[in-house]
């Protein structure tokens, strides 16, 4: 295999050539973007002048803002990552001897002229796909080293001559250089480093939904957001009436991912944890376990589901409305042959009430067409409204608030008891009850369990509108009723689910994905896995995999591609005073630099870092002025950072029933150097190898 030979340092006047080449095509693309971005804002201000109606201007409006706030918020990253140049053989096809740079987005110059393709255009795949034994057409692949600094600058680029049997892969200096890269600030995207495996996830159609079961550091958050963007790119339509919806464990989580949509072009997708997705108020009490374990069991959904249809009863009077001088009649009798018809239908709640309305008006309808009469859409209307009409409809199905019903439930032994027998035992009946009752719904103080059960009850009635697309990260640690909820909102889209069963935290972690996705109402859709880590140092994560017996789980082992990081174990007698030498060691190099340890130990340990004058972010939402962040084990999931320090790890195992996992979480957040620092004996899976004790490996 040959290794990368062009670079702007050469003595080669055609390799200078070449980059004097490269250098004016770049000033050509910035001012191309130049232009587009003062035309959008041109075609804003006069595009409500050209619209035919007040809809089509409004339209036309949002849509052309859309596009001006895109190319106004372009990142500070280069305009494109690499180039294509294809050949002359039959497998190049329309692409035949071109050449085409390959970026964030496209950019024409002022004639319409592309000078750069958008990453997720068809031929784009082949920049990801094409290799020395696939070649696709493809003569070379050329990739871009670029400044870090602001604005950005060409500094060289690298050829793989594909037609000479060269595949460079992730070997490609200036590629491992832009994975190695240190980790400073929210996460980044990945175009100009996505692997094959991740493309053709990341390219799967719109009407497919995908289980990603990914390892510490393989991307599977990256190809989640990136398959958003190709899908809004592809669908754009479609996605953008219905909407795009990612849904990620914690604030923390979704602001560190937070810049990823934005650089790609997509500015309006909707980012939110699962409880902002159920309420707009956040919980205001706390479950006891055991109260939450059941509240999140699947049952729960059938014991609703049963106090909700029992709401329903057996008409007892017939129904008589007066209408001029008639009196229409219907018997209860034929009251009760359409509640048993439409109970049997199987439709939502609410829909089946408003259906009964409807039959009741049609049968009073037939009536007066008996006697040649043939009443009107308005007639209609007044009788579906009219008092006996309403009171029939309100005994026989009555109308029904969630949290009247769910307050009724957990109040009220007997009402509970009718709805869970069979499904419920009476000691986790007893569990759920409140110890004392509300003296109104309004006074209800709600779990974030209860807001799943309220949401369960309110899609029993009728369903919430469905999203376009929904991206789930860390879906292994979603409990049954929260896939529901999910469930309800892509009943009619796809899911992008992604997650680790080994990193499962959650008291109702999944252990099986196929599971999961039933919960999710996605049964047959495949489970891929991602083993491949780019992330995560192999030192760093063959420390961790040693834990994986321990998690009990199915998930394969992660194997990195990366040799450069460092692993250091070190017992210490005070951990105070070893955390703060360690961080200031660690402020030497660059990068980010996380203090990782249970919620008690922390506190101490922030508390000696600012005596010795560090400067500690502990918001969890990346404060640009500090380096340093002491984060609590329970919020380190999905996170990465270039230094990390993991102290008294035993602590973290005993803090929580799944503590062996957590560990696993905390020990993968490291991108370069894991110092792992404790005065306790290390947890047995981790102690119990040969030389582990205050060792360095590298």
């Amino acid at each position: 295999m040959s290794s990368p030979s062009l670079t702007p340092h050469t003595e080669s006047a055609h390799l200078d050539r070449e980059f004097a080449d490269e250098l004016a095509f770049l000033r050509r693309a910035r001012r191309a973007l130049a232009w587009m971005t003062e035309h959008a804002r041109m075609r804003v201000a006069t595009g409500e002048q050209v619209a035919g109606d007040g809809y089509a201007a409004e339209q036309l409006g949002r849509m052309l803002k859309s596009h001006a706030k895109e190319l106004a918020e372009e990142p500070d990253s280069p305009l494109y990552f690499g180039r294509l140049r294809f050949g002359t053989g039959p497998d190049a096809g329309e692409h035949r001897d071109q050449s085409y740079h390959i970026g964030r987005r496209r950019i024409t110059d002022e004639s319409g002229q592309p000078l750069v393709i958008d990453w997720r255009a068809p031929v784009s795949s082949r920049f990801y796909r094409a290799s020395a034994h696939d070649r696709q057409g493809v003569a070379s692949r050329r990739r871009f080293g670029w400044t870090t600094r602001h604005p950005v600058e060409l500094t060289g680029f690298e050829d793989e001559r594909l037609d000479h049997g060269e595949d460079l892969g992730v070997r490609s200096r200036l590629l491992t250089a832009e994975i190695e890269r240190p980790r400073v600030g929210p996460m980044r995207d990945i175009v100009a480093t996505i692997q094959p495996e991740q493309d053709e996830m990341v390219r799967a159609d719109l009407d497919r939904s995908l289980c990603v079961q990914g390892g510490p550091g393989t991307g599977k958050t990256a190809v989640g957001l990136h398959r958003a963007a190709y899908l809004l790119y592809t669908h754009r339509r479609q996605l953008r009436r219905h909407g795009v919806l990612v849904v990620g464990p914690n604030r923390a989580f979704l602001h560190y991912i937070s810049a990823v949509l934005p650089a790609l072009g997509e500015v309006d997708v909707r980012q939110r944890t699962l409880d902002e997705v159920l309420s707009e108020r956040p919980p205001t009490t706390v479950d006891t376990d055991e109260a939450a374990r059941v509240k999140h069991d699947v049952r729960m959904a059938a014991v609703l589901r049963r106090a909700l249809y029992a709401q329903i009863t057996e008409p007892a009077e017939s129904i008589v409305v007066p209408d001029g001088s008639y009196r229409l009649r219907i018997s209860a009798t034929a009251l009760a042959r359409q509640v048993v018809e439409i109970r049997g239908e199987d439709v939502p709640y609410g829909v089946g009430r408003e259906r009964l309305r409807a039959r009741i008006v049609a049968l009073l309808q037939r009536q007066l067409e008996t006697r040649a009469e043939t009443p009107g859409k308005t007639w209609a209307q007044k009788i579906g409204r009219a008092r006996p009409v309403a009171a029939a409809l309100d005994h026989a199905w009555p109308k029904v608030r969630p949290e009247e019903l769910l307050a009724t439930l957990l109040a009220d032994p007997e009402a509970l008891a009718r709805a869970a027998d069979g499904i419920l035992t009476a000691d986790e009946q007893k569990t759920i009850l409140w110890q004392r009752p509300p003296r109104s719904v309004r006074s209800a103080r709600w779990s974030a369990a209860d807001h799943v059960l309220l949401d369960e009850i309110a899609g029993l009635i009728e369903p919430p509108a469905s999203h376009g697309h929904i991206v789930v990260d860390e879906a292994q640690d979603l409990s049954p009723m929260q896939c529901r909820v999910l469930a309800r909102r892509s009943q009619h889209a796809s899911l992008t689910v992604l997650g680790d069963l080994a990193q499962g935290t959650s008291p109702w972690a999944a252990s099986d994905w196929h599971e999961q996705m039933a919960h999710l109402g996605k049964h047959d859709s495949p489970v891929t896995a991602l083993t491949t880590g780019f992330r995560v140092p192999a030192e760093v994560l063959a420390f961790a995999n040693r834990l994986l017996p321990g998690l009990h789980v199915t998930a394969p082992p992660t194997r990195s591609v990366r040799v450069d990081g460092t692993l250091r174990v070190r017992q210490e007698p005070d951990l105070a005073v070893a955390t703060v030498a360690t961080v200031h060691a660690a402020l030497d190099r660059a990068g980010s630099i996380a203090v990782i340890a249970t919620d008690a130990l922390l506190a101490t340990l922030v508390t000696a870092l600012r005596a010795a004058g560090v400067e500690v972010d502990t918001t969890q939402e990346g404060h640009p002025d500090r380096r340093v962040t002491a984060l609590p084990a329970v919020l380190a999931k999905g996170l990465e950072f270039d230094h990390v320090i993991v102290v008294e790890p035993d602590d973290i195992v005993r803090a929580e029933p799944r503590g062996l996992n957590r560990l696993y979480v905390v020990l993968t957040r490291a991108v370069s150097r894991l110092d792992v620092l404790h005065s306790q004996p290390l947890p047995e899976l981790l102690a119990n190898v040969p030389g582990t004790a205050d060792r360095t490996y590298r």
